[in-house]
């Protein structure tokens, strides 16, 4: 020991070295720039955010539509059911774990190929593009894959699922049909963010 001490070396406020948040990485800043403001939070802020609130969700109640939400951890349908969220943030990965009142749902959010966003339920991972309409985002399916394989796009059915705004809260609607199954899973609501560290 000199008797020396160590220089303080100061760490700057924002590393410019780090990749940027995954949702803001997969559109043009001019597009992220006009999203409303509690979409950019949600999608945008803290290494952990929690937000609560209510979604109604809906799905077909046949058995093979139960069983596959089942599989894939989805919530089973009722009227405004209470919300609670998880975003967790790994550099540009993310752990989203949606406590319904009537179930859990937890997915992993990372970059996809081609500037795509890919989103893994359990062994299920859907593909999507994200486009700016208006101050929402669009989430655009390009394909599904099961345990790594592409599912011929017939297989793939329909998938609307939108980011966006309404008085001041962040509003989310998400609604899934698939060919035999019908309506898998719906659920549409509204977030507050209660904590963002």
């Amino acid at each position: 020991m000199t008797g020396k001490s160590l220089p303080h070396i100061a760490r700057p406020p924002h590393d410019d070295s780090m990749p940027p948040a995954l949702f803001p990485s997969l559109l043009d800043a001019a597009d992220w720039a006009q999203l409303a403001p509690p979409v950019r939070r949600v999608h945008g802020e803290g290494e952990v955010l929690e937000a609560s609130g209510t979604a109604q969700v809906d799905g077909d109640t046949h058995a093979l539509a139960r069983l596959l939400r089942r599989i894939l951890t989805l919530p089973e349908p009722g009227a405004d059911q209470a919300i609670a969220i998880t975003i967790e943030r790994d550099g540009q990965r993310e752990t989203w774990t949606r406590r319904f009142a009537r179930g859990q749902m937890r997915s992993v959010l990372q970059p996809g190929s081609a500037m795509a966003l890919r989103e893994r339920l359990g062994p299920v991972s859907l593909h999507f593009s994200l486009r700016r309409d208006g101050d929402a985002i669009d989430w655009q399916l390009r394909r599904i894959t099961l345990l790594g394989v592409p599912l011929p796009r017939a297989l793939c059915g329909h998938v609307l699922s939108r980011s966006g705004a309404h008085e001041g809260r962040y509003a989310f609607d998400i609604d899934t049909r698939l060919p035999g199954i019908g309506r898998l899973i719906a659920y549409r609501g509204w977030l507050e963010i209660d904590h963002v560290r």
